[in-house]
């Protein structure tokens, strides 16, 4: 039932405008609105992105606040607006992997608390992490919108790697494994107008009957003229923030793609006044949280994101720890260094803190690629070893040694294996 509401709540639009409350604060800002803030602004939003990995972790340790009963709350407030969240597959809200019944108790009992929409993606686009999340929301009743994370360029023919048929032949694994909404997820903001174009098109025309949703983020500057031509290209949704909450590495402005968007086949029908009054209420509500602005330290947007592809969330933890690392007038060493770091661990889709230690340590791609080479010809696991630290990384964590600060390496040096 929640399932067909939602999709013809989004195939009754010709593109369904969302405000990404939690996605874009976080992005911008580094910490979670209290709740006083979100629920006197709800009266306006067409829906609301509640829980993710991020606000769980800081409604617990920052707020003080159980996530769940802060989501209780806002459902009992907000009964008619559908709320998603960020599910990281297998990783549910958290930074490691967890057991499958762990992943399933959790969009349990988020669907019982008001969830309705899981937005289940993979950092590293592996397939089999995606399907625990997409599963597990699947059976607690959920809208299950699969995610691509995005990279590279499809529209430049010498960038192999993530070319067109790859995200195709993704998109079609999560289309068989019975995603309700396709999703493409830009965390860096890197998906450029032209690629847009060619992704979107490609999808819809692969896809005629799956709701596709375009999630980016504007740190270059081209969001808005990225999202009118995805929704151009045939997308259903595609995210944006409110104006005083957009730009640099949030969503793009909801007003401008709105305005931009008046009188044409895609007019979204959403007032452009009502957008305005909305954003005055956030913008007077963003002067209370001053001192967590990114703006502290990042004055504006910045095209080398095409470059270094740092994820808009990322971004501003990144530089925020490169200050307090005394790194800040070496950051743009940092943003290069990130680079190197992506190269080095094959242009993966998305990459730890192996720049900030490489900017502290000096090390570079070469030394890197040394280093490595080193430990693959004389560091070696034997066999039996290796297979041990895989049975006993999973022990470990079920027991009661892992609050011991043990470990599958420590036990295998105790053992002498």
């Amino acid at each position: 039932m929640l399932i067909n509401h939602y999709l013809q709540l989004v195939f009754e639009h010709t593109i369904w405008q969302r405000l990404l409350l939690t996605s874009a604060t976080h992005s911008l800002n580094s910490i979670l609105w209290k709740i006083g803030e979100v629920i006197d602004s709800s009266q306006e939003q067409t829906a609301i992105d509640t829980m993710m990995g991020a606000t769980f972790d800081v409604a617990m340790r920052f707020l003080h606040e159980c996530p769940f009963e802060r989501l209780e709350l806002l459902r009992k407030l907000v009964p008619n607006i559908p709320f998603q969240c960020l599910l990281r597959g297998a990783n549910a809200v958290g930074y490691s992997n967890y057991p499958d019944n762990v992943v399933d108790k959790f969009c349990e009992v988020a669907v019982k608390s008001g969830m309705d929409v899981f937005r289940v993606f993979d950092s590293l686009n592996y397939f089999p992490n995606l399907v625990v999340g997409m599963e597990a929301a699947g059976k607690a009743g959920g809208v299950v919108e699969a995610a691509i994370s995005y990279t590279g360029d499809v529209a430049d023919k010498s960038r192999t790697q993530y070319d067109l048929k790859y995200y195709l032949d993704f998109a079609e694994q999560l289309v068989k494994a019975q995603a309700h909404v396709l999703a493409i997820k830009d965390m860096a903001g890197v998906l450029k107008p032209q690629a847009a174009k060619l992704l979107v098109t490609a999808l819809r025309d692969k896809f005629p009957d799956i709701p596709i949703h375009i999630h980016t983020h504007d740190t270059a500057g081209a969001g808005v003229a990225t999202m009118i031509e995805c929704a151009k290209a045939g997308a259903d949704v595609v995210d944006a923030a409110v104006d005083s909450m957009s730009g640099m590495t949030s969503q793009p402005s909801m007003g401008a793609i709105v305005a931009s968007l008046q009188g044409s086949d895609h007019d979204t029908g959403l007032n452009l006044d009502d957008i305005s009054k909305y954003s005055a209420y956030w913008e007077s509500a963003r002067r209370l949280y001053g001192p967590f602005e990114c703006a502290v330290t990042m004055k504006s947007g910045n095209a080398d994101v095409y470059k270094h592809e740092i994820p808009g969330g990322q971004y501003t933890n990144l530089q925020f720890q490169a200050f307090s690392l005394g790194l800040g007038n070496q950051f743009n060493e940092v943003k290069r260094m990130y680079r190197e770091a992506n190269l080095a661990l094959g242009d993966i889709i998305k990459v730890g803190s192996q720049h900030i230690f490489s900017v502290q340590t000096f090390l570079n791609a070469e030394t890197f690629a040394e280093k490595a080479i080193f430990r693959k010809k004389h560091c070696r696991l034997p066999p039996r070893r290796r297979s041990l630290e895989i049975w006993l990384s999973s022990w470990c964590k079920i027991t009661s040694l892992a609050r011991l600060s043990w470990n599958a390496q420590t036990i295998c040096l105790f053992l002498q294996v």
